[in-house]
Parts: structure tokens; C-alpha cells; sequence
């Protein structure tokens, strides 16, 4: 499961980079692993969040009751070092392209404090770390987990070849509702399907917001995205995945049988952040495309504490 291939300091265009010195890298880490903690972005944490929240999502979907904290536990890990991995293979791909652009200029590979030999060795770590992570959960999940190395492996090569590589994100990203709801079960049914057909349009979402932060430089380099397809269309492309993104959600909901109370209520709010996110959006500002990309993190927290809530206030999957 890998990242996005853009950058989330919010910098864009010449004259700028995408590494942050004097962060807590630089301050705790020790020298020797800085250029490969930078490599897995563990400096920067979003997209560990956004691969993350379907699984949670899922797995607090699929029991009756609270989620269970294992399982929640073995996710967390499990999207650290697959986000990690799939920074390392989005960037050895995308090496000759990082080393012609100002912002990316500094990452590991390109700067050559990292080989590509050195990438691939580090490659093989996280993979070996993914693996005994996923070998704890069960067989049906494990299966998935082992299909989704193609998705990890094609992602990065997908914008040169379309442009709608955001879709393929989608694919990649929202893995986890079907593997979390395997983790559980022991299967899939209808509930887990529908949450990543959800999740997917909330990527497309998301990931258009975020790459209007590099629309010029991905123009200039021969890169394909969504922003340059939908151009100055695109708030209205993004809120349509937006409510579809939210009423996908509430199907999930029913198709689950979520109760209680507090089950529409925190949806709506969630789908208010949504709203939030496409209202007030400044598509050629930087800063504004991060700061509402980042704000998924909320989203995800919203939709988890609804599906919770709608768990424990009754209904059984």
C-alpha cells in the first residue's frame, strides 16, 4: 500500500523543496537513518493516516460492539511500513524526475544520500516487516494482503499513463476496508464492499485537492493528474466525489445495520467537513490545497467515531 507520489510541506514549484531541516529527525534521529526515515516519510505522517482509516473504519464496521484494539494495533503498524514501502517504490521510479524538479531535488534518492541499491535493500526490510505483521491476521485477510503488492507496485508508474492516477490511488489506499473486514470475519461481504467504493471516491477527492499544489511543475515534467484534466472544473468534479463519498458511507451504514443515535448525526458532521473542505478551496494556493488535504485526518476520526457510535448504540453486523 503505497503513498502519494506529490510532496506535504506544502511547497511547490521552483525555488522550494519538499524536506524539512531542523524537524525531529534531524533533532532525535541518529544521522545514519535520517536519509531513510525522510525516504518512508515518517516526517510526514498524513498518509500513513489516510491509508490507515479504511481499515479502522472496516474492522469497527465488522463487530458488534467496540473494535477490537489487536487488530486495530496490527493496522497502525501495518500502514506505517506499507506507506513506507510504497514511498521507497514510488521514489526509485521516480528518481529521474525528483532530480529535475526544485522541490524534490533533496530527497534521498535524487540528493544520493541514498543508493538505489541501498532503496531496494530498504525495500526488502519494510516488506519483511509488512509481512510479519500481516501473518497475524487471517487467511482471508492475509490473501489480500498479499494481492495488494501488484496495486503497491503499479501505482507509481500510473501517472505517466493516465490521467487519473488518483484513481488508482483509490484502489490502492482504501485497501484496508476489505482487509479489515476479512481480519474480522474470515471474509467479505457486501458492507466491506461498498466502504472501499466509498473510499475510493474519497481519494479522488482528496488526492485532486493535493495535486493542484503541483500542477505546473507535473505540466512541465510530462506527469498526468486529475488537477490538469478537470482544470478549472475540478471544485465541481470534487465535490460530486465528496457526496458520493458521504452517501457511500451511509449505504455502508445500512448495509451493516449501524443504529443508535449518534450514527447520522456524526456522519453529518463528517459529511459537513467534506462541504467545508470544497467551499472555501483556492485551487492555485499551495497552502490552502495542504491545509484541506490534511483535514481528511479529521474526516477519518469523524467517520470512525460514527461507525463506533453506531456500533455500541446498537445494531449487529
Amino acid at each position: 500500500m503505497p503513498a502519494p507520489s506529490r510532496t506535504e510541506s506544502g511547497h511547490s514549484g521552483i525555488g522550494h523543496t519538499d524536506i524539512v531541516r531542523g524537524d525531529w529527525i534531524d533533532r532525535y534521529a541518529p544521522a545514519g537513518w535520517r536519509p531513510y526515515m525522510r525516504l518512508a516519510r515518517l516526517d510526514r505522517p498524513i498518509g500513513t493516516w489516510l491509508l490507515l482509516f479504511p481499515g479502522w473504519w472496516s474492522i469497527a464496521l465488522a463487530v458488534e460492539g467496540w473494535p477490537d484494539l489487536r487488530l486495530m494495533t496490527l493496522f497502525g503498524l501495518g500502514a506505517v511500513v506499507m506507506r513506507g514501502a510504497g514511498c521507497v517504490v514510488n521514489d526509485i521510479l521516480d528518481r529521474d524526475f525528483d532530480a529535475r524538479v526544485e522541490r524534490t531535488r533533496g530527497r534521498p534518492i535524487p540528493s544520493g544520500q541514498v543508493s538505489v541499491r541501498q532503496a531496494l535493500a530498504f525495500l526488502a526490510f519494510l516488506l519483511l516487516l509488512g509481512l510479519a505483521v500481516l501473518l497475524q491476521l487471517r487467511p482471508a485477510a492475509i490473501g489480500l494482503g498479499v494481492l495488494s503488492l501488484a496495486l503497491v507496485f503499479t501505482y507509481p508508474l500510473m501517472k505517466r499513463i493516465t490521467w487519473w492516477p488518483q484513481a488508482f490511488l483509490g484502489l490502492t489506499f482504501n485497501w484496508g476496508a476489505l482487509m479489515g473486514w476479512a481480519s474480522v470475519t474470515g471474509g467479505l461481504e457486501l458492507p466491506a464492499l461498498v466502504l472501499y467504493a466509498a473510499g475510493i471516491v474519497w481519494t479522488l477527492g482528496y488526492d485532486t485537492i493535493y495535486a493542484h499544489q503541483d500542477k505546473e511543475d507535473d505540466a512541465r515534467i510530462g506527469v498526468k493528474s486529475t488537477a490538469l484534466r478537470l482544470g478549472a472544473a475540478s471544485r465541481p468534479w470534487v465535490a460530486g466525489f465528496y457526496a458520493a463519498t458521504a452517501a457511500g458511507l451511509v449505504l455502508t451504514g445500512q448495509a451493516a445495520g449501524l443504529a443508535g443515535p449518534w450514527w447520522l448525526p456524526l456522519m453529518a458532521i463528517a459529511a459537513a467537513q467534506l462541504a467545508w473542505q470544497v467551499a472555501g478551496w483556492r485551487p492555485d494556493d499551495p497552502a490552502d490545497c495542504l491545509l484541506r488535504f490534511r483535514s481528511n485526518r479529521w474526516f477519518g476520526w469523524l467517520v470512525l467515531a460514527a461507525i463506533v457510535a453506531g456500533r455500541v448504540g446498537g445494531g449487529a453486523p
